[in-house]
């Protein structure tokens, strides 16, 4: 197995010795060119001082002065040392410092120069811990003295790498882009080499999909190996699993989906009970059952983290035969899965609840579509054959709504974004193009990335689903936490009290009044008090992407936090997307952990037992649940694998994001010269960030296009204001601007004010916050 030092030193935790054989089978090295790399790898620690070596063991030195982060520079050559820790501090960098690292590599940095109120500490590489970048974007150029070359196209690496011919025509290829995977890092002074693994063609020729692809080095396809192991798997249900599992194939049970035909890996079942209360059951596909931990299965799907989604292309974190065959949940078929049963009442609220591995059979499959019409009692020969269900679709919205309302009532948010965040629809395309490139933030039907619950104007229906897993989320984390299982949690950190009177003062500056209920503490409460206070205005989306700027990403953590967008002052955690997310897929194992080895008493002696998949057990237990060795076992995987699954969740965004941007740049490129209404969406010194409405694409106004007059920066009106003409450019103003030129690569897309703007009024000249921070003259 191919392994880095920060995979090696994961194995080290709290200043625990470790044998080499401990760490030989954790890294799978068994040939003899592995268990060579390896005790090459070990030898280096200890000679830099990171390792020592104790009675044939080691264990891992602590120093206060040397910190882990991800790497970061910009184009100009500044880098800075990101930690990992909540709230530290970034760690300066000079370019003599790096050691030859490269943006995205994690690093140890030893810190020289502590920081001080206007600026950070410093700090040298003192060992790259991880690649970030196996391969590269390029374009091939030939040096004077013969040789080619591959100049990266990410203007944050500033190197070039010298090229192995490999059987390329690379000649023919001088200028093409090229995906070129790197063979030697540099070395003393020695530049780094790489081979073209692809070359993707002139500008004119490389696929977007391709370039985002290479940029990201997101793998296309599995290996022989891993496919090899998904075939292997047996879609056998046996007597001996089946009486293990709680039998719930008598249960209604229904999968609503965007299309009919979406594979499913959660289920959804609804009865009343006895004492009138309803009996909810989220089932979720039990990935874990057949991708066991340290396969080649579940290797793989470590590495990638997250399944991608690129436009139509979707790059699984696990093979088709897993997602859409065995954790396929597929209509009058035995699946295995975890299932969630809630008692809740009228209003909502959970009752009791029960976590049990269970087997169930769907009975019907409905799209968004299907469900739709049933909801609007337009029961159209489409739906005919739903109608068994159609009285458990509308208990089930009302539920939804029920519930929803127990999550504001905690203080809980939605924003209100756009639906599509981008497609070609303007009418000019072809039937055939309209909607070609639309990119759905639907992904996951719970909170998903951004940390907050994203409104659905047109697909309501997913909005039911939503509140369903988002319960079924929580409670699993309740149970988990209240019985002291190891867990990987999602955390959304509260947003920066000075960020938000920030966003306050310049909602105040366009004429909306907000505050915070308590002075310098920010809830959730406060937040879904601005989003009503937006739907108010003119100005909502605009306010709402002000808003989302305040919000921090959210991250996983092994430790229970809060999560602000939820309102969830205890952990919550993953668990209704084992096939597209690796932390779920651990989180299924912890509930194993609980179902297979979980003590239900203090000692073999007691009579007395709890039910351990009850919410009964809460506050009973006084006891280590789990063995000490499985318990260790979790705790060190999953502290192990945290930080790398949430990279592995921004690299996916950020990927996402760049095929946006492209597409994009794309069709903005073709309309150069257009004319487009647009809302200013951001001001700066330098410029006016405009969204053109009716594409939802953003471009910029550079202060240099705005000719007529000097222009005067207001940062706390977010004001660009002309000295002589009294002109003003305003935050949330609707303007019109024409398409200046468009640079793909960089998905820039610089745009010319024709239009639009307003007059400062006597009020807005008379403000003493009004002084401007700086001027700028327009060109003549």
């Amino acid at each position: 197995m191919e392994f880095s030092i920060a995979d090696l030193l994961a194995n080290f935790i709290d200043d625990k010795l470790v044998a080499p054989k401990a760490l030989e089978k954790k890294l799978e090295c068994y040939d003899e060119a592995s268990l060579r790399k390896l005790q090459i790898a070990i030898d280096a620690l200890e000679k830099v001082g990171i390792l020592v070596k104790e009675r044939g063991k080691y264990r891992r030195v602590a120093e206060e002065s040397v910190v882990e982060g991800r790497l970061r520079c910009s184009s100009k050559g500044f880098c800075f040392a990101i930690q990992d820790i909540e709230g530290s501090e970034d760690i300066y960098i000079r370019e003599s410092q790096l050691s030859h690292a490269w943006n995205g590599d994690r690093v140890l940095v030893r810190v020289t120069k502590e920081g001080s109120r206007r600026r950070s500490p410093e700090g040298e590489v003192r060992l790259i811990l991880e690649r970030s970048n196996p391969s590269v974007l390029a374009r091939i150029k030939k040096a004077e003295t013969g040789d080619f070359r591959a100049v990266p196209l990410d203007d944050r690496l500033l190197f070039e790498l010298s090229l192995h011919e490999n059987g390329k025509a690379l000649e023919d290829a001088i200028d093409h882009l090229v995906h070129v995977e790197v063979e030697r890092y540099p070395l003393g002074q020695h530049a780094p080499l790489g081979k073209v693994a692809k070359i993707l063609g002139t500008d004119s020729e490389a696929a977007d999909v391709d370039i985002v692809c290479c940029k990201h080095d997101l793998p296309r396809g599995f290996s022989e190996a891993v496919l090899t192991a998904a075939k292997g798997l047996s879609n056998k249900i046996t007597k001996v699993e089946l009486k293990k599992r709680l039998d719930l194939r008598e249960l209604t049970t229904l999968t609503i989906k965007s299309h009919a035909t979406d594979s499913a890996d959660d289920a959804i079942t609804l009865d009343r009970t006895e004492d009138g209360h309803w009996q909810l059951g989220i089932h979720i596909a039990d990935v874990a059952h057949y991708v066991e931990a340290g396969s080649a299965l579940d290797r793989e799907a470590q590495k990638r983290g997250v399944s991608v989604y690129l436009g139509d292309l979707v790059l699984p974190m696990l093979p088709e035969q897993i997602t859409d065959q065995l954790c396929s949940l597929q209509t009058e078929k035995d699946r295995l899965a975890i299932s969630v049963l809630l008692i809740l009442n009228d209003q909502g609220q959970v009752v009791e609840f029960e976590i049990q591995p269970s087997v169930i059979q769907v009975n019907y499959q409905l799209s968004y579509q299907q469900a739709e019409l049933i909801l609007a009692n337009q029961h159209t020969e489409e739906v005919k054959a739903f109608e068994p269900v159609f009285a458990m679709m509308t208990q089930l919205d009302a539920l939804s709504h029920a519930i929803k309302e127990q999550r504001r009532q905690r203080g809980a948010f939605e924003l209100n974004l756009p639906e599509k965040i981008f497609a070609r629809s303007d009418g000019s395309e072809s039937p055939e193009e309209v909607g070609k490139y639309t990119f759905s933030k639907f992904h996951y039907d719970d909170e998903g990335a951004l940390g907050a619950v994203v409104v659905s104007s047109t697909l309501p229906i997913h909005s039911m689903i939503v509140e369903l897993m988002l319960l079924a989320n929580q409670t699993v984390a309740t149970h988990l936490q209240s019985l002291e299982i190891p867990a990987v949690y999602r955390v959304h950190p509260t947003p920066d009290p000075d960020d938000v009177q920030e966003l306050i003062k310049l909602a105040v500056s366009m004429g909306i009044e907000l505050k915070l209920e308590q002075e310098d503490v920010v809830r959730a409460q406060d937040y879904q008090n601005f989003t009503h206070k937006f739907a108010e205005s003119d100005s909502e989306r605009v306010l709402t992407y002000l808003l989302l700027s305040t919000l921090k990403p959210a991250f996983y953590s092994t430790t229970p936090k809060s999560h602000f967008g939820l309102a969830l002052e205890q952990g919550y955690t993953h668990f209704t997307s084992p096939v597209r997310r690796y932390p779920d897929l651990l989180v299924h194992r912890a509930l194993h952990a609980l179902f297979e080895e979980g003590r239900d008493r203090r000692s073999t002696r007691a009579k007395e037992s709890v039910n351990l998949r009850h919410s009964s057990a809460h506050g009973q237990v006084t006891w280590n649940v789990l063995p000490p060795e499985i318990q260790q076992e979790l705790e060190n995987h999953f502290s192990a694998v945290v930080v790398h699954l949430s990279e592995r969740e921004k690299l996916a965004q950020d990927a996402e994001n760049d095929l946006e941007g492209l597409k994009k740049a794309e069709l903005m490129k073709e309309r150069t010269g257009e004319v487009f209404h647009g809302l200013i969406t951001g001001v700066q010194s330098y410029g006016l960030f405009v969204e053109i409405e009716e594409l939802l694409v953003e471009g910029l106004v550079h202060v240099s296009s705005l000719k007529d007059d000097w222009y005067e920066f207001r940062s706390r009106q977010q004001t660009l204001v002309g000295r002589k003409n009294r002109k003003q450019y305003r935050l949330g103003d609707r303007i019109e601007v024409q398409v200046k030129s468009v640079d793909y690569y960089r998905q820039q897309i610089d745009l010319i004010a024709v239009g639009g703007g307003s007059e400062a009024t006597e009020e807005d000249l008379a403000n003493e916050d009004a002084l401007p921070d700086q001027e700028f003259e327009g060109e003549e």
